[in-house]
C-alpha cells in the first residue's frame, strides 16, 4: 500500500474494526467513505457476488458509506439494490427475498459517533470471520482494492433503488399475526430504526393496536438516550410511559430495531430469557418436537421447558453466526438469546426484533392475562443480568475460578463460550468480550438469596484477581 492511501484502510485499524461479527468504528477516524468503498470490492470477490442488496440506518455518515460501498461493488462487477433507510432485520428480508448477499451500515446500538457495516451471503447467511469477514479483511489490508490499486472491471455493475419496506410487513405480520383483544402498546424508538418499520407495521393492526409512540423521529445523534436496551436504564422513560397510560405493555428496540425488549404492565423490564420460551412455545404448538436453539447465557428455565413441552432443546454459544449455524445444522425454528436476539427458521434463520414484538403481541392478545401473568410461567429463577468488569488477564482469573468451583461436589464446568459453572442450585457464566478488556459475569440461582450470594462471590474474584 502506498503512502496517499487513508488511515483507515492501514492494517492497524482495518484489524481494529473487522470484529467477531461485523465491522465497527468510530466515524471518521476508524470508518469513512474510503474503507466503504474498498469493503464494497472485497465483499464482491470474497462472496462472488452477482447483485447486491444495500441499506443503511439513520446516522448522518450512514447514506454516504451506503453510497460508497455500492459504487465499490459496482466497480468489482456486482449490480447492486439499493434499498435506503432500512432495520437490520429489513436488511436480511432483502437478502432474502431477492436471494441475494447484502450489506447493511449501522452500528446497532452503539453511541452517535460509531457506524459499522453488516454482511451476509444470500438468503441472509452470515458472514463472520470464520465464514468470509477475515477474507475481506485480508482483501483490504492488502491493498488491491483500495484507490490507485483496484481496476475496475470494464463494464460495471448497475446501480438501482427499490423500496421493500411494504413487502417486508407483509411477510413479518404472515408470520405473526395478531388477534384478539385490543392491546394499548406503547413503542419507543429510541430515534432508530424502529421509527421506520413499526408505523408501517402498526398501520396494519390498527384494529388491535392503540400504538403510542415513543422517539420515532429519525436521529442518529440519540437526543433522547442511547438505543440500547440491554441497557435497563434506557428504558425509564419507557417504564414511566407504560404507566402514565396505563399500556398493557412497552416495546424497546435497539438502534438498527433488529433487538426489542419488553416492558409489562406494571413497568418492569422482562426477561429476554422468557421471551425466548414464549415465542419457544408457539412455534413447538405449531410444529411439535422440533429443535430450539438457546445460547449458553439464557435462563436454565428456556431448556426446562422446552423439553416440558416436547422439544429439544439445543445450547450453543453467544453471537449470530453461532446460532445460524447451529439452527441450520438442527434444522431448528427457532432461537433466542440473552441479549434481546430471536432467531427464526421461517425468517432465513436471521434475527428481527420486530417478528419477536408480533409474537408478545399476538400471546397477550390472544389472552385476558396482563403480561406479567402470562410470562410467570416462564420466568423460574432470578437472574443477575450481565455485570461487566475490566480484567487485565482474563485468562488467568477465568483458570482460577475454574480451579475452585471446579472441585467443588456437585459442579460441573464447561469452556463452550469463556467459562459456565452449573450447580443444581444455581450456575454463572464468566466470559470475556470480544472487543474490550472486560469479563462479563452472568449468575442465576433458585431464589434470590441464592443467586446474589453466588453473583457476589463470583464477582469479589473476578475484581480481586482484575490486576
Amino acid at each position: 500500500m502506498t503512502e496517499s492511501v487513508p488511515a483507515t484502510l492501514s492494517a492497524e485499524n482495518v484489524n481494529a474494526i473487522f470484529k467477531a461479527y461485523d465491522v465497527r468504528g468510530t466515524v471518521p477516524d476508524q470508518l469513512d467513505e474510503s474503507l466503504a468503498l474498498a469493503t464494497g470490492r472485497a465483499f464482491v470477490r470474497v462472496v462472488g457476488a452477482e447483485t447486491v442488496v444495500v441499506g443503511h440506518d439513520m446516522r448522518p455518515s450512514s447514506p454516504g458509506m451506503a453510497a460508497a460501498f455500492a459504487r465499490g461493488a459496482s466497480e468489482a462487477g456486482a449490480d447492486v439494490v439499493l434499498i435506503g433507510l432500512c432495520s437490520t432485520d429489513g436488511l436480511y428480508f432483502a437478502s432474502g427475498h431477492l436471494g441475494r448477499p447484502g450489506a447493511m451500515f449501522t452500528a446497532s446500538h452503539n453511541p452517535a459517533q460509531y457506524n459499522g457495516i453488516k454482511m451476509c451471503r444470500a438468503h441472509a447467511q452470515p458472514v463472520g470471520l470464520e465464514t468470509g469477514l477475515a477474507d475481506i479483511r485480508d482483501l483490504v489490508t492488502s491493498g488491491e482494492v483500495a484507490d490507485g490499486t483496484f481496476t475496475p472491471v470494464e463494464t460495471p455493475g448497475t446501480i438501482t433503488e427499490q423500496d421493500l419496506l411494504e413487502a417486508y410487513v407483509d411477510h413479518l405480520l404472515g408470520l405473526a399475526p395478531v388477534s384478539g383483544r385490543k392491546l394499548k402498546v406503547v413503542a419507543d424508538a429510541g430515534n432508530g430504526m424502529a421509527g421506520h418499520t413499526a408505523p408501517a407495521v402498526f398501520a396494519k393492526l390498527a384494529e388491535v393496536v392503540d400504538l403510542v409512540p415513543m422517539y420515532f423521529e429519525l436521529d442518529g445523534t440519540f437526543p433522547n438516550h442511547e438505543a440500547n436496551p440491554l441497557d435497563e436504564s434506557t428504558l425509564t422513560d419507557l417504564k414511566k410511559r407504560v404507566l402514565e397510560e396505563g399500556a398493557d405493555v412497552g416495546l424497546a428496540f435497539d438502534g438498527d430495531a433488529d433487538r426489542c425488549f419488553l416492558v409489562d404492565e406494571q413497568g418492569n423490564a422482562v426477561d429476554p430469557s422468557a421471551i425466548t420460551a414464549l415465542i419457544a412455545s408457539r412455534e413447538l404448538a405449531k410444529e411439535p418436537g422440533s429443535s430450539i436453539i438457546y445460547n449458553l447465557i439464557s435462563s436454565r428455565a428456556v431448556p426446562e421447558i422446552v423439553t416440558e413441552l416436547g422439544g429439544t432443546p439445543v445450547r450453543t454459544r453467544v453471537g449470530h453466526s453461532y446460532i445460524k449455524a447451529k439452527m441450520a445444522e438442527t434444522g431448528a425454528i427457532f432461537g433466542g438469546e440473552h441479549s434481546g436476539h430471536f432467531y427464526f427458521r421461517d425468517f432465513w434463520r436471521a434475527d428481527s426484533g420486530m417478528l419477536a414484538a408480533l409474537h408478545g403481541l399476538g400471546a397477550l392478545a390472544g389472552t385476558d392475562q396482563p403480561l406479567s401473568q402470562l410470562l410467570a410461567q416462564f420466568s423460574r429463577y432470578p437472574r443477575s443480568g450481565e455485570i461487566n468488569s475490566e480484567v487485565a488477564d482474563q485468562a488467568a482469573v477465568m483458570d482460577a475460578i475454574e480451579a475452585e468451583y471446579g472441585s467443588l461436589d456437585g459442579v460441573t464446568t464447561d469452556r463452550l463460550d469463556g467459562l459456565t459453572v452449573a450447580h443444581a442450585d444455581w450456575t454463572f457464566n464468566v466470559r470475556p468480550s470480544n472487543t474490550e478488556p472486560l469479563l462479563r459475569l452472568n449468575a442465576e440461582g433458585r431464589d434470590e438469596a441464592t443467586m446474589a450470594r453466588v453473583r457476589d462471590e463470583v464477582l469479589g474474584k473476578i475484581r480481586g484477581g482484575a490486576a
